[in-house]
């Protein structure tokens, strides 16, 4: 078992299984909570995102955590746990197309760090391989859950592989998600970006910000 920490949090993590990388804490910083948010943490592993998003913003009224594998979503338990976040903290351990009617138009925001890679992986751990692969969920799948789940209003943010980037415009628009700011990502300042921030609005009107380049070695992640 390994631990790191977000601010004053502890988060667990376990060696077998799939460990966060500096996407999800950039993913994390991308935008900031407005008062009463009540956030949704999509393909969420072992919370980083949600834990990170709430560490570091004020006026975030409760997260959700949605997370397919059991292992990873009782290691999110054991975090929230330990940090004493149980009432504003829920770990919910399904898959993102199965999020049921309770929570329909729930949330202001959805943050996803999803498995976005399509090419295989030799040899991969099963575990591991769901984390980075689209092998149990689609970008249209994904899409279409945060479109069903945020409120009228309500923004949507994640990260995706850069070459993608048309696709996951094109794709959003389809579900009403109109996009509205862009970072692209790179591994460092001036290196040719590998992945790119999205938010988007659901219902907002077309107008799209273009930010600088973020880079890993800048944000120190």
């Amino acid at each position: 078992m390994q631990t790191d920490r977000v601010g004053e949090y502890v988060i667990l993590q376990e060696e077998g299984l799939y460990r966060f990388t500096s996407d999800a804490v950039l993913l994390a910083r991308f935008l900031k909570a407005k008062r009463g948010e009540r956030v949704a943490d999509f393909c969420s592993g072992s919370g980083i995102v949600g834990l990170h998003f709430f560490a570091e913003n004020e006026g975030v009224e409760h997260v959700t955590l949605f997370e397919m594998q059991p292992e990873l979503a009782a290691l999110s338990a054991r975090t929230v746990a330990l940090n004493r976040l149980e009432g504003r903290f829920t770990v919910e351990n399904m898959r993102v197309q199965d999020i049921p009617a309770k929570y329909v138009e729930a949330f202001s925001l959805i943050l996803c760090n999803p498995p976005y890679e399509r090419g295989g992986f030799p040899n991969a751990d099963e575990k591991k391989a769901l984390c980075r692969m689209e092998l149990s969920l689609t970008l249209d799948e994904l899409c279409a859950a945060a479109a069903r789940c945020l409120k009228f209003g309500g923004r949507f943010a994640l990260i995706h592989r850069a070459d993608r980037l048309a696709e996951v415009v094109w794709t959003l628009h389809a579900h009403a998600l109109e996009v509205k700011k862009i970072a692209p990502v790179a591994g460092k300042t001036g290196a040719k970006p590998y992945a790119v921030l999205v938010a988007a609005v659901k219902g907002g009107r077309p107008g799209c910000e273009l930010l600088p380049a973020l880079s890993n070695e800048r944000n120190n992640v």
